[in-house]
């Protein structure tokens, strides 16, 4: 394959997914496209071979971050027609990408290729670890585990190293072999001019090496599922469906490449008593009316430990809200918000003997103070 040919290939139209799709899109795309297209699904078919081959190709440049934006800088500066002017009578011309490239436009230096040394990963060096994917998972938590933190175990399935082949690919009882294509490397370099052009192994698939004789389990690829079960600790004040990044903890890598992260999306169960709101824990407490028009001192109860006593003003009305600091949730920096606690004046629905004989004579005396005097005066002003 020549430069030209390299930089204008469109990876994006090879796995059929649009510019700006996701890491996860794309390797989802890549996995359906690989079962469908690989040799071992299509015997004897070499259309499938070589189309499988160029999902491979197109994956192995996509799926890495890094490349991917190079590739794409590259495409946008030269790929789709990008090289091409308009002439004197309106004509095309094109460049000569080994001019171009090697330096030979008059300047003094490498030549624009340099800029690109890391996309195409000049001089034929040793494939590059890769990292590992990101692994993502789900824990649901009580709603004292999720004020205080806690410890818990997941159980997670992510691609590592075959078990069988140890990651070699290799049936058992049989070992790979350098590729004599590029010679162990995983890439090969294509020169023109001074330039010269390295790209992923078409026979190796970047690997470096081929196997004759596949591991039944993986086969050939040197990868499995895998399932583990580790001890996570969620911090404390977590939020209902918020999600964690757990830095190494996702999938190992590849060729001595760096794991990936883990995502831990929580969800917290309510509580019978309590509410939350940010840092703070919420409660409504009933009081009897005599409470809520006298005053005096109540206790409220709390999420862990003993309950708290509050004083409550005479003449409290319905839907007072109240602060008992640090008796809320657990903040990142260890301090702890409040509990809000509003009061709910209850009603008593059987009033008989000497409780029905007070409230009377206290109706009898209260009976010029007309609570809804106010809100007729404003209705006849308006």
């Amino acid at each position: 394959m020549s430069t030209k040919d390299y930089v204008e290939k469109d990876y994006y139209k090879v796995l059929g997914v649009p510019k700006d799709a996701t890491a996860a899109e794309i390797k989802k795309t890549y996995r359906k496209l690989a079962r469908e297209f690989h040799p071992d699904a299509n015997k004897g078919d070499t259309k499938a071979e070589e189309r499988f081959k160029d999902i491979s190709e197109a994956y192995d440049v996509l799926s890495d971050e890094k490349r991917r934006k190079e590739y794409d800088e590259a495409r946008s500066l030269f790929g789709s027609g990008g090289l091409r002017g308009g002439g004197p009578g309106g004509g095309n011309y094109s460049f000569d990408f080994g001019d171009l490239f090697s330096g030979s436009q008059g300047g003094a230096g490498g030549g624009i290729g340099d800029v690109f040394g890391g996309l195409f990963n000049r001089g034929g060096r040793q494939a590059q670890p890769r990292r590992g994917a990101d692994v993502e998972t789900e824990v649901t938590l009580s709603f004292e585990e999720a004020v205080d933190g806690a410890t818990v175990p997941l159980r997670m399935t992510s691609q590592a190293p075959c078990r069988v082949c140890s990651g070699t690919g290799a049936k058992s009882g049989t070992t790979p072999r350098v590729c004599p294509t590029c010679v162990g490397a995983g890439t090969v370099s294509r020169g023109q001019g001074a330039f010269a052009l390295s790209e992923p192994c078409r026979d190796c698939k970047g690997r470096g090496m081929l196997v004759d004789d596949p591991c039944t389990v993986c086969h050939g690829s040197g990868r499995a599922s895998s399932a583990r079960t580790m001890q996570v600790r969620i911090p404390a004040g977590v939020q209902d469906s918020q999600r964690i990044r757990l830095k190494g903890k996702g999938a190992q890598g590849e060729r001595g490449g760096q794991p990936g992260d883990l995502y831990v999306t929580v969800h917290v169960d309510s509580h019978p008593v309590f509410g939350r709101k940010g840092d703070n824990l919420t409660v409504t407490v009933p009081v009897s009316f005599p409470e809520a028009a006298l005053g005096g001192t109540i206790e409220v109860p709390t999420l862990n430990g003993p309950g708290v006593k509050l004083k409550l003003p005479p003449g409290s009305s319905n839907g007072l809200t109240m602060r008992a600091r640090g008796k809320g949730a657990t903040r990142k920096d260890g301090t702890r918000g409040d509990l809000l606690v509003t009061v709910e004046v209850v009603v008593p629905k059987n009033v008989a003997g000497d409780a029905l004989t007070a409230l009377e004579q206290y109706r009898e005396a209260t009976a010029s103070d007309d609570p809804r005097a106010a809100l007729f005066k404003a209705a006849e002003g308006a």
